[in-house]
Protein backbone atom coordinates (compact mmCIF):
# COMPACT_ATOMS: atom_id res chain seq x y z
CA UNK A 1 0.00 0.00 0.00
CA UNK A 2 1.10 3.69 -1.04
CA UNK A 3 0.21 7.00 0.02
CA UNK A 4 0.12 10.18 -2.56
CA UNK A 5 1.58 12.69 -1.17
CA UNK A 6 1.47 14.91 -3.95
CA UNK A 7 -1.07 17.23 -2.06
CA UNK A 8 1.62 17.82 0.67
CA UNK A 9 4.65 18.30 -1.73
CA UNK A 10 2.57 21.79 -3.41
CA UNK A 11 3.01 23.40 0.00
CA UNK A 12 5.99 22.17 1.37
CA UNK A 13 9.72 21.80 0.65
CA UNK A 14 12.33 19.70 1.92
CA UNK A 15 9.87 16.59 3.45
CA UNK A 16 10.36 14.06 0.53
CA UNK A 17 12.58 12.72 3.07
CA UNK A 18 9.56 11.80 5.41
CA UNK A 19 7.31 10.75 2.93
CA UNK A 20 9.71 8.08 2.25
CA UNK A 21 10.22 7.72 5.66
CA UNK A 22 6.52 6.82 6.36
CA UNK A 23 6.31 4.41 3.50
CA UNK A 24 9.49 2.23 4.71
CA UNK A 25 8.09 1.23 7.45
CA UNK A 26 4.43 0.78 6.41
CA UNK A 27 6.52 -1.87 4.66
CA UNK A 28 8.79 -3.53 7.42
CA UNK A 29 7.75 -6.21 10.08
CA UNK A 30 7.45 -5.21 12.93
CA UNK A 31 9.60 -6.85 15.89
CA UNK A 32 8.46 -7.46 19.19
CA UNK A 33 12.09 -8.57 20.88
CA UNK A 34 13.11 -7.22 22.98
CA UNK A 35 10.60 -4.98 24.70
CA UNK A 36 11.33 -1.40 24.80
CA UNK A 37 9.78 2.27 26.35
CA UNK A 38 10.32 5.52 24.80
CA UNK A 39 10.56 8.56 27.54
CA UNK A 40 10.10 12.38 27.15
CA UNK A 41 12.28 12.92 29.90
CA UNK A 42 12.91 16.67 29.11
CA UNK A 43 11.87 19.47 26.57
CA UNK A 44 14.59 18.01 24.02
CA UNK A 45 15.65 14.64 25.74
CA UNK A 46 14.50 11.32 25.36
CA UNK A 47 15.41 7.86 27.28
CA UNK A 48 14.99 4.63 25.34
CA UNK A 49 14.89 1.84 27.98
CA UNK A 50 15.12 -1.45 26.23
CA UNK A 51 14.68 -5.22 28.24
CA UNK A 52 18.11 -6.96 27.15
CA UNK A 53 17.93 -9.81 30.29
CA UNK A 54 21.26 -12.13 30.01
CA UNK A 55 22.98 -9.61 28.10
CA UNK A 56 26.44 -7.75 29.05
CA UNK A 57 27.90 -4.68 27.89
CA UNK A 58 30.15 -6.88 25.61
CA UNK A 59 26.95 -8.61 24.06
CA UNK A 60 25.79 -4.99 23.17
CA UNK A 61 26.25 -2.99 19.90
CA UNK A 62 25.16 0.76 19.67
CA UNK A 63 25.23 2.46 16.63
CA UNK A 64 24.18 5.69 14.62
CA UNK A 65 24.61 6.24 11.09
CA UNK A 66 22.44 8.65 9.00
CA UNK A 67 19.49 9.27 11.27
CA UNK A 68 18.98 5.62 12.32
CA UNK A 69 20.09 4.57 15.87
CA UNK A 70 20.50 0.49 15.61
CA UNK A 71 20.85 -1.54 18.78
CA UNK A 72 22.03 -4.95 18.16
CA UNK A 73 22.50 -7.81 20.61
CA UNK A 74 24.08 -11.00 20.07
CA UNK A 75 25.03 -13.34 22.96
CA UNK A 76 28.23 -16.05 23.23
CA UNK A 77 26.86 -19.66 23.81
CA UNK A 78 27.39 -20.84 27.08
CA UNK A 79 29.85 -23.97 28.20
CA UNK A 80 27.53 -26.32 29.82
CA UNK A 81 29.33 -28.50 32.59
CA UNK A 82 28.17 -31.86 32.71
CA UNK A 83 27.32 -31.55 36.26
CA UNK A 84 24.17 -29.33 34.87
CA UNK A 85 21.66 -28.58 32.17
CA UNK A 86 19.00 -26.59 31.16
CA UNK A 87 15.71 -27.86 31.50
CA UNK A 88 13.69 -25.05 30.57
CA UNK A 89 15.21 -21.88 28.96
CA UNK A 90 12.59 -19.30 29.66
CA UNK A 91 15.03 -16.10 29.55
CA UNK A 92 15.46 -15.48 25.51
CA UNK A 93 18.91 -15.03 24.76
CA UNK A 94 18.92 -14.54 20.95
CA UNK A 95 20.55 -12.40 18.48
CA UNK A 96 18.02 -9.32 17.84
CA UNK A 97 19.03 -5.80 16.30
CA UNK A 98 16.50 -3.03 16.66
CA UNK A 99 15.81 0.02 14.16
CA UNK A 100 14.89 3.42 15.89
CA UNK A 101 14.65 6.59 13.05
CA UNK A 102 16.04 9.63 14.77
CA UNK A 103 14.83 12.86 14.01
CA UNK A 104 17.42 15.67 12.80
CA UNK A 105 20.42 17.07 15.05
CA UNK A 106 19.24 14.05 17.55
CA UNK A 107 22.07 13.39 19.43
CA UNK A 108 23.19 10.39 21.44
CA UNK A 109 24.51 11.07 24.76
CA UNK A 110 25.14 8.14 26.14
CA UNK A 111 23.90 4.20 27.34
CA UNK A 112 23.74 2.57 30.46
CA UNK A 113 23.01 -1.37 31.11
CA UNK A 114 21.72 -1.45 34.50
CA UNK A 115 19.59 -4.63 36.32
CA UNK A 116 19.03 -6.18 32.46
CA UNK A 117 17.72 -2.92 30.97
CA UNK A 118 19.61 -1.15 28.72
CA UNK A 119 19.23 3.02 28.96
CA UNK A 120 19.73 4.88 25.79
CA UNK A 121 19.81 9.09 26.38
CA UNK A 122 19.02 10.90 23.62
CA UNK A 123 18.42 14.40 22.93
CA UNK A 124 17.76 17.30 19.87
CA UNK A 125 20.55 19.04 19.36
CA UNK A 126 19.64 22.14 17.14
CA UNK A 127 23.10 23.90 15.95
CA UNK A 128 22.92 27.70 15.90
CA UNK A 129 22.83 28.55 12.47
CA UNK A 130 19.41 26.78 12.19
CA UNK A 131 18.06 28.39 15.27
CA UNK A 132 15.29 30.81 14.40
CA UNK A 133 16.62 34.48 14.34
CA UNK A 134 15.13 37.96 13.69
CA UNK A 135 15.94 39.81 10.76
CA UNK A 136 15.56 43.56 12.05
CA UNK A 137 13.35 46.12 8.92
CA UNK A 138 14.24 49.23 7.66
CA UNK A 139 13.19 52.36 6.34
CA UNK A 140 14.86 53.22 2.49
CA UNK A 141 16.83 53.07 0.55
CA UNK A 142 19.41 54.14 2.83
CA UNK A 143 19.11 50.96 4.68
CA UNK A 144 19.27 48.54 2.67
CA UNK A 145 22.34 50.13 1.25
CA UNK A 146 24.29 50.36 4.70
CA UNK A 147 23.20 46.59 4.75
CA UNK A 148 24.77 46.22 1.39
CA UNK A 149 28.18 48.07 2.60
CA UNK A 150 28.13 45.78 5.74
CA UNK A 151 27.84 42.60 3.41
CA UNK A 152 30.22 43.80 1.33
CA UNK A 153 33.18 44.40 3.49
CA UNK A 154 32.75 41.12 5.05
Amino acid sequence: MSYDFAPLFRSAIGFDRLANLVDSMHDAAVPSYPPYNIEKTGEESYRLTMAVAGFGTEDLEITVRENTLLIAGRVKPETQTPASAVLYRGIAGRAFERRFALADHMVVEGADLQNGLLHVGLKRVVPEALKPRRIAVGSGAAAIANDAAVSRAA
